[in-house]
């Protein structure tokens, strides 16, 4: 059996530790995998549950029904949105049009699911697993009742992602084994971009600051950059010469782009603006622009007056 290992990138004190509670055969009944988004957590739990799996090897082998996402001894539990009666998860909802302020969460009636799933024993292994995505988005209700699956987990073995430790309530954290993961060097984020066919990322300095030492964030970015209208993207990284070029900008920005993606353009901004002419004048006016969108002021406003103020920087 090759390595699962062999794709994850720059972790080199997670893939140890889990490696060798494998050899040694001590295997937690949780861990809690911490640290910042898009630099290989969820990757190292599908790698740690396919050598977690890796007793059989035949053509049904456990390992063989993880790769095509069907294992009956693993449940993958990601936050949801409530929409209409039904859960739907990030990427649902976004397939569906659907706009939410309000991030998605893990809800108690998936854990009361998970409760469920651990109730019947393992069907192909000698153990369970269950995953939580960004488990800090459990409510207090819901954190309070995956307890009582912790204190008593049966042969399962759970592993909670998050971005901290301060995140996830303290008397979960105690009953989990901490495997640490950390932001990437450059080289790393380098070879990860490679790997997965974005190079076109590397040459665009905005987008690699943005991430901050994360490929998952550097992706996402460049999507998102992406899905920016190209003429309106040539127009917002040149500033405004003009208050009616201002006024005209802010409405175009206003009309095509939802407060989540002038968020995230305000970031964008930022980066490129100071890569362009190191000005803390600029960043300031777009530290100020982030700060009314996020208490909901009128988008269109905020941008006539923050492309008003370079004008007159």
């Amino acid at each position: 059996m090759t390595n699962p290992f062999a794709l994850l990138v720059g972790q080199a004190q997670a893939v140890e530790l889990l490696t060798q509670a494998i050899i040694q055969n001590r295997i937690a009944p949780a861990y809690l995998f911490v640290g910042p988004a898009g630099v290989g957590r969820s990757l190292a739990a599908r790698c740690f549950v396919e050598l977690l799996f890796s007793s059989d090897r035949d053509v049904n082998s456990p390992e063989n029904k993880l790769r095509q996402g069907n294992h009956p001894d693993l449940l993958w539990v990601e936050p949801t949105y409530l929409h209409q009666g039904q859960r739907l998860s990030a990427k649902e909802a976004a397939e569906k049009g659907l706009k939410r302020k309000a991030p998605p969460t893990i809800r108690l009636e998936q854990i009361r699911e998970i409760t469920r799933f651990l109730s019947r024993p393992p069907l192909l292994g000698s153990r369970q697993v269950v995953v939580l995505e960004e488990a800090q988005s459990m409510a207090e209700s819901a954190a309070n009742a995956l307890l009582k699956t912790l204190e008593e987990p049966g042969k399962a073995t759970l592993i909670l992602i998050a971005p901290s430790m301060e995140a996830i309530l303290p008397t979960l954290v105690s009953r989990c084994q901490k495997i640490p993961f950390y932001r990437l060097d450059a080289g790393a984020i380098a070879q990860v971009l490679q790997q997965t066919g974005y190079e076109e990322i590397l040459p665009q300095q905005a987008i690699l600051n943005l991430a901050s030492g994360s490929p998952g964030e550097a992706i996402a970015a460049y999507e998102q950059l992406q899905a920016i209208p190209p003429e309106l993207l040539q127009a917002v990284t040149k500033a405004p010469t003009s208050y009616r070029e201002a006024l005209t900008l802010a409405k175009q920005i206003d009309k095509a782009l939802d407060t989540e993606a002038q968020l995230w353009l305000v970031d964008y901004l930022q980066q490129y603006y100071w890569q362009q002419w190191h000005q803390p004048f600029i960043i300031q006016q777009f530290e100020k622009a982030r700060q009314y969108l996020l208490a909901y002021a009128q988008p269109r406003l905020v941008w006539e007056c923050t492309l008003m103020a370079l004008c007159q920087g």
